[in-house]
């Protein structure tokens, strides 16, 4: 019984390059929109493998066998293994937001910049330099 690894919706960039991740797709799934998901396989490419798809759907078929349907093709890979990655940056920043810059520490970056603009403040800036 074929086992769901990842159901991606829309349009799904495919990149096929030697080396151990010969096989990667990169698009978006219904079960995180707005978040890019990566699909990598340790096998290469299949011959004449397209570089995109339109809602592709991976599948484990049993041990190292994988099968990617877009309608109205599939292709069948012998992978040792897959590795799914989600970009999640946006979530954790949602739940940890930056702490604000110290008042201070504002001020002091203005004063360098501003001073940073002129020949006459980047001659200071070396003077305190050294």
């Amino acid at each position: 019984m074929p086992e769901p690894v990842v159901r991606f919706r829309g349009a799904v960039r495919c990149r096929c390059a030697p080396g151990p991740l010969g096989l990667t797709l990169i698009g978006g799934t219904p079960e995180r929109p707005g978040e890019t998901t990566a699909l990598a396989f340790s096998a290469a490419a299949p011959a004449g493998f397209p570089d995109a798809l339109d809602d592709a759907v991976v599948e484990r078929l049993g041990a190292n066998q994988y099968r990617i349907y877009s309608p109205p093709r599939e292709w069948l890979i012998a992978a040792a293994a897959v590795h799914l990655h989600r970009e999640i940056a946006a979530q954790f920043y949602r739940a940890i937001p930056p702490r604000p810059v110290p008042l201070r520490k504002r001020w002091l970056w203005r004063i360098v910049l501003a001073l940073a603009a002129t020949r006459a403040g980047l001659a200071v800036l070396r003077a305190l330099r050294r």
